[in-house]
């Protein structure tokens, strides 16, 4: 399971998994894409390169979905596939997908933001938990 939908009053919250903390970065970006549409229903037609930096694994996490939201919201672009890789206070992604087309991608919910709001990096388990405002 790559991720999993928690029990949250008002928001979206998700649990994303993975045997990395790699691999839990990817799950959570592909979670969110996958609460705004199907993600399962792009190609890998386009490739973005992401950048993003932070101090802690809670800031790099983040900026890393505010950017792939961005990435939707401004250039139309639903990503799919993540290859995520650290490096020292910054993770670099090559992610692949598909320009959005809701009448081939089924449209769920709009997601506003990315929070801090009980945003969590387990890097023992390893799993990441974040909420989304929609």
């Amino acid at each position: 399971m790559r991720y999993e939908v928690l029990e949250h009053t008002a928001d979206v919250m998700i649990k994303a998994h993975g045997e990395t903390l790699e691999e839990c970065f990817q799950n959570a970006a592909f979670g969110m894409m996958d609460q705004i549409v199907d993600a399962s229903s792009a190609e890998a037609l386009v490739e973005e390169h992401i950048t993003a930096e932070g101090s802690t694994l809670d800031d790099l996490l983040y900026n890393f979905l505010s950017e792939v939201l961005f990435i939707f919201d401004a250039k139309g672009l639903l990503l799919n596939e993540f290859d995520v890789t650290f490096g020292e206070g910054m993770l670099k992604c090559r992610a692949k997908g598909e320009r959005f087309d809701a009448t081939k991608h089924s449209p769920r919910q709009e997601i506003k933001a990315v929070t801090y709001h009980l945003l969590q990096v387990n890097e023992e388990e390893p799993s990441i938990t974040v909420l989304f405002d929609v």
